[in-house]
């Protein structure tokens, strides 16, 4: 079974915005406050030992965020000006026809009716503006 503080990490690495410790007592479903507080400071401190690592936890009084390190920022900003100007490929624009169509949808009907994974999909349909995500509150899921 995975630790807590591996869980965080998973679950900072795959959001593009910063998560509270009551968020993260709620993704973990950890009952103590504490625990979710020391296994963030285990990550600060891991990655504030990695010097030349790629990516910097940030922390705030009541949120946490991994984000690219700074010295990073130039082959980052072109990176994402090369998939931002890009042809849309095949895949995209099956989702972003499907989305069109069915919209609102959540990403669970979507693969379902792709039949394959569209997580890194719809991200690059979201950096390109093509697509916005909204929380529905009856479905619990973020649509688009």
């Amino acid at each position: 079974m995975p630790s807590l503080k591996s869980k965080i990490e998973s679950m900072l690495l795959v959001t593009n915005y910063p998560l509270t410790e009551k968020k993260l007592l709620e993704l973990t479903q950890e009952k103590d406050k504490k625990k979710i507080s020391e296994a963030v400071t285990e990550l600060y401190n891991d990655y504030k030992q990695r010097s030349d690592s790629g990516i910097v936890l940030v922390k705030t009084d009541d949120s946490v965020q991994l984000v690219t390190a700074p010295d990073n920022a130039g082959v980052v900003a072109k990176f994402i000006k090369d998939e931002t100007t890009g042809e849309l490929s095949r895949a995209s624009l099956e989702t972003l026809t499907i989305i069109a169509y069915r919209s609102p949808i959540t990403r669970a009907e979507l693969e379902t009716i792709r039949g394959v994974n569209c997580s890194v999909i719809l991200r690059n349909l979201s950096i390109r503006g093509l697509v916005e995500s909204v929380m529905d509150k009856k479905k619990m899921a973020t649509t688009y």
